[in-house]
């Protein structure tokens, strides 16, 4: 999966907003009256010149720049957004975005954004102006339906750790640069509130405990050992001394000693003290205070909240009933397939059996981490001389393939990826997770570097990165089942690209299809059927060649974000409908390289736009 910082990120959406437009723009007008008297006062002769006319622009050309000022007013109030994405100029802040203060100024923010955008209206708009228009009005309203909904008591999982994102930034290994002098004392500053970040967490979990919204058990036991990992008793053992230990050898020397000064001081005086705090709060304080239930349907008023976020997150109107169904039959349709597999490659045994076989099976397992990361390398090498046969549009940006950092592997997904910076600085990131390295087959290989590197997410975020001519906030955000639906969509494209040759591997797209699949039985059975954890992985292991190890980590990462891995199956199944559908009207004049063009050119779009989008491509192909 692409990295969760958009999700992240909404934590953090907003703060005040002081907007002095009209002020600038009456004194520039106030000056140029006065000039121009000023000239007709010296050519009283002349005849004077009449008043230029008022510059009239369309709808389209005032929302272009609303857009453009509401993304400038964004970044500026939302510094982690800008640095995550490679805008270095808010580096050196860090608001307390889990206070009351900042949910209020998050709220006017969007308040005020979607009336400018309502008050200039959609009427006469089209194509890509229409577009934008009704992505931007339907993300604020979706935004401020959330409010009703109390995520912000829940701020801390092992999923989404606040701990954890701060140390992805002070580690050096993260977002947030370290080349210059500049960069370093960018990061003191903003690590100076860390503190009161952490206390805002706390306050918020304690006034959840109240409320009767506490996270499970098992998803603050994981925590525990996150926070220990970042724990140490002096800043040179820290991660947070790893820009230290790694300062520029052309930095200079008074700026090295005086930095290396200054963050010892932070670390052990202020960052660490903060992260003991937390821990001690979770351990002593909120552990006792978890639940033993699973979803968020057990919740006040969980039902209507996770209805909402499958709203949100697969960007349709199904309901987790409907959903739950589509899943079973599903799960039903791709074991099928894997049977053929099981006759092909002469395997006598239940499917179960063959499951536990492909698990346990020495042939498919990596001897070590070096072999691991060589083996995707070589992926690469062979994806990228296939890619041309299906594509015509690729990224700019650079692209790497690089291992998790240990203190996160543990509760990481088996890969993911972190699109590139909007600078070039940073490339595309494929992360590899080499954590239980027993667990990473062989077959799970060639499909998981398909979704999440090349021409999965890679492909869909670098191109979405470069449409300079869309609004901002469609270049940088994003539709998760658009983006995951892509993602697992390109998986299908594997017999295409040459891979898929060896029928393990083809186990291995079937067995991931089928994972996600199984995602929309047992996300909806935990957060609307009442399903516990031990229900979960036990129907992942019975239906899936999934290890316990992966199969408690989905359990768990389903827990914490309800909803969220509906987006993949949903999303891929609308796009292999599209490109039926284009098949089937084209016949003959159907190009692969075209419709994955016209389904990538416009970035990430909600479904029922994509479909209106394709709908009207097919028709201009016919005619």
């Amino acid at each position: 999966m692409p990295p969760s910082f958009p999700r992240l990120l909404s934590l953090a959406i907003a703060a005040v907003l002081s907007l002095s437009l009209a002020a600038p723009a009456d004194a520039a007008k106030k000056k140029a009256v006065k000039k121009q008297q000023t000239v007709q006062t010296r050519s009283k002769a002349k005849k004077a010149r009449p008043a230029p006319a008022p510059v009239v622009r369309s709808k389209a050309e005032q929302l272009n720049r609303l857009y453009d000022d509401y993304w400038e007013a964004s970044l500026k109030l939302n510094p982690l957004q800008a640095t995550f994405q490679g805008d270095s100029r808010y580096n050196d802040q860090l608001p307390n975005f889990l206070s009351p203060a900042f949910r209020q100024q998050s709220h006017d923010f969007t308040v005020l954004w979607l009336g400018k955008a309502e008050a200039i209206g959609k009427d006469g708009l089209s194509g890509q102006d229409l577009l934008s228009y009704e992505i931007f009005v339907s993300d604020a309203r979706t935004a401020l339906e959330a409010e009703k909904y109390p995520s912000w008591m829940q701020p801390v999982n092992q999923f989404y750790n606040v701990g954890s994102i701060m140390v992805m930034l002070g580690s050096g290994t993260g977002a947030q640069p370290f080349r210059t002098v500049k960069d370093y004392d960018n990061w003191s500053r903003r690590a100076l509130g860390i503190p009161a970040l952490f206390d805002q967490a706390i306050a918020n979990m304690r006034d959840g405990m109240k409320a009767g919204v506490v996270q499970p058990r098992a998803l603050m036991e994981k925590v525990l050992p996150q926070l220990d990992a970042i724990i140490k008793p002096t800043a040179e053992e820290s991660l947070f001394w790893g820009p230290v230990r790694n300062l520029p050898a052309d930095m200079p020397e008074a700026d090295k000693q005086r930095i290396t000064a200054d963050y010892k001081r932070l670390i052990e005086y202020r960052i660490m003290p903060a992260y003991r705090e937390l821990r001690g709060f979770i351990a002593t304080e909120y552990l006792p205070a978890t639940r033993s239930t699973a979803g968020v349907g057990a919740l006040p008023g969980g039902a209507d909240w996770y209805a909402y976020n499958v709203r949100q997150s697969t960007t349709t109107d199904l309901s987790p009933a409907q959903i739950h169904q589509i899943g079973l039959d599903e799960v039903a349709r791709i074991q099928a397939q894997i049977q053929v597999v099981m006759k092909q490659v002469k395997f006598r045994g239940s499917m179960p059996k063959f499951f536990k076989f492909m698990q346990s099976d020495k042939r498919f397992t990596f001897k070590s981490e070096d072999e691991l990361l060589n083996y995707y390398r070589g992926l690469e090498t062979r994806v990228d001389v296939a890619v041309p046969r299906l594509f015509a549009l690729k990224p700019k940006a650079a692209f790497e393939i690089r291992p998790v950092e240990p203190y996160r592997a543990q509760s990481a997904a088996s890969g993911s990826y972190m699109r590139p910076s909007e600078d070039g600085t940073r490339p595309g990131i494929f992360y590899v997770n080499t954590y239980d390295l027993p667990s990473r087959k062989t077959w799970d290989a060639e499909d998981l570097y398909l979704h999440e590197a090349i021409p999965g997410h890679h492909f869909q975020l670098g191109l979405q990165q470069e449409l300079s001519n869309l609004p901002k906030f469609r270049r940088f955000g994003g539709e998760t089942a658009y983006i995951e639906g892509w993602g697992l969509y390109t998986e299908s494209l594997g017999k295409e690209l040459g891979l898929y040759q060896d029928p393990y591997n083809y186990f291995g797209y079937l067995q991931n299809e089928l994972w996600r699949a199984i995602r929309l039985v047992v996300d909806t059975g935990l957060h609307s059927k009442g399903w516990t954890r031990e229900q979960v992985i036990d129907y992942m292991l019975e239906n899936s060649a999934t290890s316990r190890t992966d199969a408690e980590a989905e359990a768990e990462r389903y827990m914490a974000i309800p909803g969220q891995a509906l987006s993949y199956k949903i999303g891929e199944m609308k796009i292999l409908q599209l490109r039926e559908y284009a098949r089937t009207q084209l016949g003959a004049k159907f190009d692969i390289r075209e419709f994955h063009a016209e389904i990538l050119k416009d970035g990430s779009v909600p479904l029922d736009v994509l479909q209106e989008k394709i709908e009207r491509w097919v028709a201009s192909k016919k005619g």
